[in-house]
Order: structure tokens, then C-alpha cells, then sequence
């Protein structure tokens, strides 16, 4: 095998169970190596430290392995199933059974169907994302050596998944943009259009929808929120799919706005809101740019209908405290450390612009999903955005990504997800 000799001493972070080897670690490489390529990675004086994937960049191996084991179908079959067992056991994965009649209602009204089975480092599968939608996997490779290593995935997955998974479509376009992959079905032709989540249906573009279709990320977060709306008049920005949105509705909201940039996403709400909501007209969805709305909230005479897909959306008036449950879930400001400066100062504006139209009392849900944002770095951009607005802020909630998104212990830069749930007086 192709092997990737260390600097003497470079191998500490190795040691301590890190699953990356950077470029700058590397003395030198033996054999004939290509990007994606398997290689065992050696220490100054060529002893055995781990098997990854090879590619060229900053990051140039990613652990698969630090055992001395071959990277084969059977290698493939026992990480799947370690991560299938992890789902099993936090209940994400585990079947529910229609025969017991005792827990038949509340297992439809809390049914979850949409999950993610791996998650990249926490599962010891670094570059790889599968998400669940039913009978449907979604494969996404963020390294080249998961891209080779798709075909052999893919036919573990039905293996592992015992029937439970019947298609697989692999969606790497975004993620590979450099090597132009192809989308498209691995195994099987089609997949489930609806999944289902805490007992509330979405429909799933996994085909033009960004990441693989539904952020499942912030499955337990929309839950949380489901308990403070009862009653609450609910802004929803950077909305996507309207998650957030038909969790506030089902949680006895007193209407419900969505907002985001994307026709599209805003049209994938819409039917969203309708399959859970018929005819609800709690509901009115909004084409806009973040900060214009926030500037200015459209308003629209009673009866009246938003045609965002025309742009026919115009803000009127200053309508400061028209809502009192606000949800900031804005896409990463900030993909790499040097965009880190810029992105807490969008962070710090677009919060502030909340505060400000946030009424009295008010219950802020606020995001960031930037991995290079520390949770450090984000609470302090929103404590300077609610000095700037002058107002008295209560931390309730700390938010993080849930338990299908595991973090692995020796990789903390897998904690991407941050949030906070603020009472602002």
C-alpha cells in the first residue's frame, strides 16, 4: 500500500486520535499516490499510525482508521453498522410498531421517518453524509476518496439497512463542484417524496434542494420552539423549507411568517405548510432578502396575497413589535477562518435588527451553522447586537446539533451547530 511518511513529531495529533493529517505534517509520500487513494500514514521512523483517504489540499489524508485493517467491503459493513446502531439506540432508527394499540396515536403524531445515519468524523467515516428519508438514502461526498468509494457504500448500506433502504441517490454536485460529479441514483430509480419528522410530513427535494434536501439538523431545536408558540405571532427567517414554521403552527401560533430569498424554497414551504395545514390561514410566506424585510415587515390588507414568485411583495410601514417569536437560521456566514472577521459582523447585524423588531417579552431563536464560528465567538456577536438595540436579553436556552449528528470527542471542530434561545424584555 501507498504510504505517507511524517515529519519527525508531527504525529502528536495522530496520537491523540485527530482524524486529519495536513499537508504541512508530511515529509514525504511513497509510491504511486493519486487523489482518493487509500494510504497508510507512518511516523519518521515508518511505523503504522493510521489508514485515510489521500487528497490533495490542506487537510491531505482523513482518517478512516486507526487500526492497521484493510479498507474493503467488511470494513464498510462494520462502520455502517456502528452508525445504524448509535440511530437504533438514541430511538431514531427503531421501527414503530402499529400493533400495540395502546401507543398507536401518539406514535403517528410523533413518528419520525427523516434522519441522518452519518455524519462524516463523529462516525468515523470522515467526507460522508447519509441521510434517511424513509426507504430513501441521500450520499453526499465531501472528499474524493468517498466519492470513489460510493458504488461500494452504497450496496453496504441496503446490506446493513436489512430492507429498510431500497434506493440510494448520491448528490455531490455542491460538495465536489471541482471534479463535476454527476447526481443520480446509485441503487434503485425513485425515492419517497414525504418524510416524516416528530409526526408533522415534509415533502424532500433531494434532487434540487440544498444539502440533501431537509436540514434534519434542527429536528430537536423546531421541536423546542413547537413549545414556546401557543399564542405567538412568529417570524420565521431564512425559512427554506418552512421547518420551523409548521412546528410553530402545530404548536398553536397565532400566525406564522416565512421568509427567504429563494422562490423556490418559499414554494416548498408553501406546499409544506398546506400538507400539514390545509387551508390554514395563519400561514403567508414572503420572497424577500433578510435584512430588507427586517427593515421593513411587509404588511397585506386582510384577504389580500403574496405572489413572491413575481415579486410582487412590497415592505410598508414600521411595524416594530409585530412579532413576538423571532427564528434566525441564516445559511454560514463564514466557510473558512478567513471570512471569520466579516461573518460575526453579519451575525451582530442581522441580530440587532431583530432585537429591534422584536416585541417586549419576545422569544428569540438564533442560529449559526459556521463551523469556524465558535460558540464563543457567536454569543458574543449577539450580546453586541442586543447592546446596540438596548435591550435587556435572558439566555433560556443553548442550542446544539442533535444526537444523528454526533461529534467526534478527539474532532471538536464537528461541533458546527450553535444556537441560542433568548427572552428579550
Amino acid at each position: 500500500m501507498n504510504r505517507i511518511i511524517l515529519k519527525r513529531g508531527k504525529e502528536e495529533s495522530l496520537l491523540r486520535y485527530h482524524p486529519w493529517v495536513f499537508s504541512g505534517a508530511i515529509h514525504h509520500a511513497e509510491g504511486h499516490i493519486s487523489e482518493g487513494d487509500v494510504v497508510r500514514v507512518c511516523n519518521a521512523n515508518g511505523d503504522f499510525i493510521a489508514t485515510g483517504h489521500y487528497q490533495q489540499g490542506s487537510i491531505a489524508v482523513r482518517v478512516l482508521s486507526f487500526d492497521d485493517v484493510a479498507i474493503d467491503d467488511a470494513f464498510w459493513h462494520r462502520r455502517l453498522s456502528q452508525a445504524l446502531t448509535v440511530r437504533q439506540r438514541i430511538g431514531l432508527a427503531t421501527p414503530h410498531s402499529n400493533t400495540d394499540e395502546s401507543h398507536s396515536t401518539h406514535d403517528a403524531q410523533r413518528s419520525t421517518t427523516a434522519y441522518r445515519l452519518v455524519h462524516g468524523e463523529g462516525d468515523q467515516m470522515p467526507g460522508l453524509i447519509i441521510d434517511i428519508y424513509g426507504s430513501m438514502a441521500v450520499m453526499q461526498a465531501h472528499s474524493i476518496g468517498m466519492h470513489q468509494a460510493r458504488h461500494t457504500i452504497a450496496s453496504q448500506l441496503v446490506e446493513v439497512m436489512q430492507g429498510a433502504v431500497s434506493s440510494v441517490y448520491y448528490k455531490s454536485e455542491g460538495t465536489l463542484s471541482f471534479m463535476e460529479p454527476e447526481n443520480g441514483f446509485i441503487i434503485g430509480s425513485e425515492g419517497e417524496s414525504i418524510a416524516t419528522e416528530n409526526g408533522l410530513r415534509f415533502y424532500v427535494d433531494w434532487q434540487r434542494g440544498q444539502k440533501t434536501g431537509f436540514f434534519v439538523d434542527q429536528r430537536d431545536n423546531r421541536a423546542l420552539l413547537e413549545q414556546y408558540a401557543r399564542g405567538r405571532r412568529v417570524l420565521n427567517m431564512f425559512c427554506y423549507t418552512g421547518g420551523f414554521s409548521f412546528y410553530a403552527m402545530r404548536g398553536g401560533a397565532e400566525l406564522v411568517h416565512s421568509v427567504d430569498s429563494s422562490a423556490k424554497a418559499i414554494e416548498l414551504a408553501r406546499r409544506n405548510v398546506e400538507l400539514n395545514f390545509p387551508g390554514d390561514p395563519r400561514h403567508e410566506a414572503f420572497c424577500e432578502d433578510a435584512f430588507r424585510f427586517l427593515d421593513a415587515p411587509p404588511t397585506a390588507p386582510e384577504g389580500a396575497s403574496f405572489d413572491c414568485l413575481q415579486g410582487n411583495v412590497s415592505p410598508s410601514g414600521d411595524d416594530r413589535g409585530a412579532y413576538d417569536l423571532i427564528i434566525l437560521d441564516p445559511p454560514a456566514f463564514a466557510k473558512h477562518r478567513g471570512a471569520l472577521h466579516n461573518a460575526l459582523k453579519g451575525y451582530t447585524r442581522l441580530n440587532a435588527k431583530a432585537f429591534e423588531k422584536i416585541a417586549p417579552g419576545g422569544i428569540l431563536f438564533t442560529f449559526s451553522c459556521s463551523q469556524v464560528v465558535t460558540k464563543e465567538h457567536f454569543r458574543n456577536a449577539v450580546f453586541t447586537a442586543a447592546a446596540q438595540a438596548h435591550r435587556q436579553v435572558r439566555i433560556l436556552h443553548q442550542l446544539h446539533q442533535p444526537a444523528d449528528h454526533p461529534i467526534n470527542i478527539y474532532h471538536p471542530e464537528g461541533e458546527y451547530l450553535k444556537g441560542l434561545v433568548l427572552y428579550v424584555e
